[in-house]
């Protein structure tokens, strides 16, 4: 139905049904209450009145100004660090490894990167941090920070991926691979696929991306006279900083306090690099004896900070002349840069979705993540899968081509369904959209366009092309993830009387303080505005696990929900043994604050009945479920100029259950529209290992100019332990409509295009070469 003018939603009912064991029936809005409503943000009149207060808006008393001293070589040992004799230093505050007290170490899977490159070591990207200064005003900072001198050797650098694994220079153990992955199904791949009628093969490119949030990084530490370090800061995941604080500076769990800041957007770079930004302010701020703050300008962010990991895939598939796909091959790359950070989980998931949604009885899957001398790649929305769905949905459309199917016929034909079983052995036991998204896609396209989509210049020569792309996105972590997270959330009634969600799950532009409200409400059966939402801090709220990997609504919110309807429960068993004549569980709540205090549940998520994974054989349930999505559009290429406008695109998503529509629709087209960005104009351009276009100037996104009107379906199939079905949508949009426009663009011009971005000068360096032969 049209939900006026939001966008549309395909509402599937699912009657009842088995699932482990458990009896689920078709949700009703009675069991829902309030969640279809798309109710005011709950930060939404702060933030548009500007009373929301970002870390640069945050007023700290004598507060120093910290700047970050980097190297400006890729790959080094750093011999010697000087101040100059000429420069007054009298007012600033100098910190170098040599003042680090505990671990010199950014603490994340492992403990190989440093806060800061001490003498004699080894400096192993541009702009890696080598020593630390501090003063009163930020333009005194900016100048000490040009006195301080470093003395280097140079050494031999890697700044591609082919180097890397050429290993003539080691940066990385005898093969400069971070970790290795390997999936295998059914019998031998080689002899399936010698056994296939066609056998497709390519190699897919895949460029870096920057997140480029509205807010860049930023963060404030004050030390107290108890020893204890407090943080503030534009962050995803306080708990993940309180870990890496307490390592590098070796204090006790109840010494290092974080809490975020509100904050401008993360889409992952705000996951793990925040934790690299507090140990500066926290050791300045322990040298100085005073608060300090550092929030980046564009420039150092871009430079710096980590971003979407480039990647090459090689894919072979074979496909009988029905249509039956065979077998498939995959060879997965990724540049790791200068150190590990969170390159094994992207690998993971990325190879974890190499095959996609489809059924194909023999596999192969095998990926890398390789060390060059590049700043560090890390997370970024979509967390590897988007890599590997360009490549497999580059290969599905060749292959659909060579056995003379529509692109539709040939992904139906093979997509996975109920009951199938995935390359890790999964069997998919519910929640399965594959033929739901397809479908609303099909029946959309028949559809007329909304006005107002991009349109070339009316008196442009162009050809233009229609493309499609299907994939899906586990949701939450990766197989025994979520167990050895053990998510935790708490709902309260406060000293007040009031209800209080306590979580670390943060609002990072998305709408969890929003959802969480709702979704406490509904369960306590309370008005929204009895609900209040805490600042995530590791003062004042249990680990609820990061937040990233499409799990805060479905994973932390159904442990919000439960702590929500047992705080309930305690409520009206208080009312029974009190004799009050009251079922206004609001009204409770004022009566056992006035005579109790505070009353407290927390909730630990424990993962759904039956799920199994073996880390060791990559073989189980990977994800508890999958979102499932199908992406389609029209583009119209410039003959002259090369440029790309994309003049339509249908984006059907399955959800679970939209709890909060609009909300819902707008983190599938703001990630859409991000989609587009990476697959037409996002390039990151490194010189000798260092970012050369670190302005938005020239580091560009698409703006409203360039986006085309959104056709976005909400399709729902219920996932039967989310709350209320829900289930992940943060990353899914990510994955595929770059995939969709290079299907597009090759279906235009009438030949193929590999990579993204694709820039102009990109297609017409193959347009050219092509007629040249």
């Amino acid at each position: 139905m049209d939900f006026g003018g939001f966008g549309q939603f395909m509402s599937v009912q699912v009657p009842e049904f088995v699932a482990d064991g458990v009896r689920w029936a078709a949700m009703t809005n009675s069991t829902i209450r309030d969640l279809d409503k798309a109710v005011p943000r709950v930060d939404g009149a702060d933030k548009v009145t500007g009373k929301a207060l970002y870390v640069d808006d945050l007023k700290v008393d004598g507060a120093l100004y910290g700047r970050t001293v980097r190297s400006h070589v890729p790959h080094a040992k750093l011999k010697r660090i000087s101040l100059d004799p000429d420069f007054d230093w009298s007012d600033v505050v100098v910190v170098t490894a040599d003042d680090i007290t505990g671990k010199n170490v950014v603490l994340l899977i492992e403990e190989d990167q440093p806060a800061l490159v001490p003498e004699g070591g080894i400096i192993r990207h541009v702009d890696e941090p080598v020593a630390l200064v501090a003063a009163s005003d930020p333009r005194r900072a900016q100048a000490a920070m040009e006195h301080v001198r470093l003395e280097v050797e140079e050494l031999p650098a890697v700044f591609t991926i082919e180097e890397s694994v050429a290993k003539k220079v080691l940066l990385r153990g005898d093969d400069n691979v971070y970790k290795r992955f390997e999936i295998l199904r059914g019998d031998d791949v080689e002899q399936a696929l010698a056994s296939a009628d066609y056998v497709i093969e390519g190699t897919y490119r895949t460029g870096a991306q920057e997140q480029m949030y509205i807010e860049p990084q930023g963060m404030i530490a004050e030390w107290t006279d108890a020893g204890a370090v407090r943080l503030v800061g534009s962050l995803q995941c306080p708990y993940y900083v309180h870990k890496a604080m307490r390592e590098l500076l070796q204090l006790d769990e109840d010494k290092v306090i974080v809490t975020q800041a509100v904050t401008g957007g993360g889409f992952g770079g705000k996951e793990e690099y925040p934790s690299m930004l507090a140990a500066h302010v926290a050791l300045l701020a322990k040298k100085a004896k005073r608060p300090v703050r550092m929030v980046y300008d564009r420039v150092e962010d871009v430079r710096a900070t980590t971003k979407r990991h480039p990647a090459p895939t090689r894919h072979r598939i074979g496909v009988n002349k029905d249509g039956t796909i065979v077998a498939v091959d995959v060879d997965v790359l990724i540049d790791g840069g200068a150190y590990l950070t969170l390159s094994p989980v992207v690998l993971s998931r990325g190879v974890l979705h190499s095959v996609g949604p489809y059924n194909v009885p023999h596999v192969r899957v095998v990926g890398r993540a390789m060390a060059t001398n590049l700043p560090p790649h890390g997370a970024f929305r979509g967390f590897g899968a988007p890599q590997t769905t360009f490549a497999y949905e580059r290969q599905i459309e060749k292959a659909a081509q060579r056995v003379g199917m529509s692109s539709l016929e040939f992904r139906r034909k093979n997509m996975l369904r109920e009951g199938d079983v995935t390359c890790t052995g999964q069997t998919l036991k519910y929640s399965v959209g594959s033929a739901q998204v397809l479908d609303a896609v099909e029946q959309q396209i028949g559809q007329a366009p909304p006005k107002g989509s991009a349109a070339p210049p009316q008196f442009a020569s162009v050809k233009r092309g229609k493309g499609l792309a299907f994939y899906y996105h586990g949701a939450g972590f990766t197989g025994s993830g979520e167990d050895r997270l053990k998510g935790r959330a708490s709902v309260a009634v406060n000293a007040g009387g009031k209800f209080e969600v306590r979580s670390t799950s943060t609002d990072i532009g998305q709408g969890t303080f929003t959802i969480f409200a709702q979704l406490a409400s509904a369960a306590l059966d309370v008005d929204i505005k009895d609900v209040e939402m805490i600042q995530p801090s590791t003062e004042k709220a249990p680990d609820s696990g990061p937040t990233v990997a499409s799990r805060t609504t479905m994973v932390v919110g159904s442990v919000v929900q439960k702590a929500g309807a047992q705080l309930k429960q305690r409520l009206l068993a208080f009312a029974e043994e009190s004799g009050v004549q009251s079922g206004d569980v609001a009204e409770l709540a004022k009566r056992y604050a006035e005579k109790h205090g505070e009353l407290e549940e927390t909730v630990t998520y424990h993962s759904p009945p039956g799920v199994k994974w073996d880390d060791a054989t990559y073989r189980g349930d990977a994800y508890p479920c999958y979102g499932w999505a199908a992406c389609y559009v029209e583009v119209a290429v410039d003959d002259d100029t090369h440029e790309v406008t994309v003049e339509r695109c249908i984006h059907a998503v399955d959800v679970g259950h939209a709890i909060h529509p609009v909300l819902v629709k707008g983190q599938i087209e703001g990630g859409t529209l991000q989609a587009l960005g990476w697959a037409l104009w996002e390039s990151v351009v490194y010189r000798n290992g260092r970012v050369a276009n670190p302005t938005m100037t020239d580091c560009i996104i698409p703006t409203s100019i360039e986006a085309p009107e959104m056709e976005t379906l909400v399709v729902e199939v219920p996932y039967p332990h989310g709350p209320h079905g829900a289930k992940g949508v943060g990353e899914i949009p990510m994955d595929g409509p770059a995939a969709a426009v290079a299907n597009a663009v090759a279906d235009a011009l009438g030949q193929p295009f590999d990579e993204v971005p694709l820039l102009p000068e990109v297609i017409c360096r193959q347009v050219s070469a092509t007629a040249a032969e």
